[in-house]
């Protein structure tokens, strides 16, 4: 099974700024390309922070309003310091979680759910840019057809990797979710079988509505018990 990963969805065409780069021509950058953020990058390439929209509108919201008192005096003193800011370097987040692009896309969104972020610049083995992947990216697997997602299936999952027949297991899919009718040799299987099939690419759900010829869970292969006392094996010569 050929899973895709990082580096397969992500942007490969980076935009970056530097620490000296001008808050108004971060916004130009931002507003040109229609992202929403963008990484910081030293003379050595290397991601020193980020600057996102958010950080941009804290200039905007610590603005004095005519009809009201400076909402500044509420702020944070780290707001404060960035809605004053100039530059990049006062501007971005230094926290950065970045990717690297031979992550499965599983472990790329979830990286981007456990701290609460939309985008992971990728870095190569010596921690330089070389890409950025978004929530966006991540979906784009669920843009695969039916087709191809049942090829894979039938032909990766049934035929190559778990020996079954195709034609003992009827696989149909649509928009997504995947429904299997039919019967595997063992009972065990059944949950390999499951499982596989929910990692492929472009799986939303699976229906799985398999039987089996022979139950393999219940074979007992421990010795005999008596009275509670497992008996010693006798060996001969």
């Amino acid at each position: 099974m050929q899973h895709r990963t990082v580096h397969d969805v992500m942007s490969h065409q980076v935009a970056t700024v530097r620490r000296e780069t001008p808050f108004k021509a971060i916004a130009e950058l931002l507003a040109e390309r229609d992202i929403s953020a963008v990484p910081v990058v030293d003379d050595s390439g290397r991601v020193v922070g980020v600057v996102s929209e958010e950080d941009l509108l804290r200039k905007e919201s610590g603005q004095p309003d005519p009809d009201r008192l400076n909402p500044s005096l509420w702020m944070r003193p780290s707001d404060r310091r960035r809605a004053q800011a100039e530059t990049a370097d006062a501007l971005m987040t230094r926290t950065v979680f970045t990717a690297c692009p031979h992550w499965s896309l599983v472990e790329a969104a979830q990286m981007m759910d456990r701290h609460h972020v939309k985008r992971l610049p990728v870095l190569d083995e010596s921690d330089r840019l070389v890409g950025i992947v978004s929530r966006s990216d991540l979906l784009r697997v669920f843009l695969r057809t039916d087709r191809a997602i049942r090829g894979e299936i039938v032909t990766e999952v049934l035929e190559h990797t778990m020996m079954i027949d195709p034609a003992a297991i009827s696989v149909s899919v649509s928009d997504g979710v995947v429904t299997m009718r039919g019967q595997v040799e063992r009972k065990s299987m059944i949950p390999i079988v499951e499982r596989l099939c929910r990692a492929v690419d472009g799986v939303v759900a699976l229906h799985p509505q398999l039987s089996y010829a022979f139950d393999d869970t219940r074979i007992d292969l421990d010795p005999p018990l008596v009275r509670g006392v497992m008996q010693p094996q006798r060996h001969t010569r």
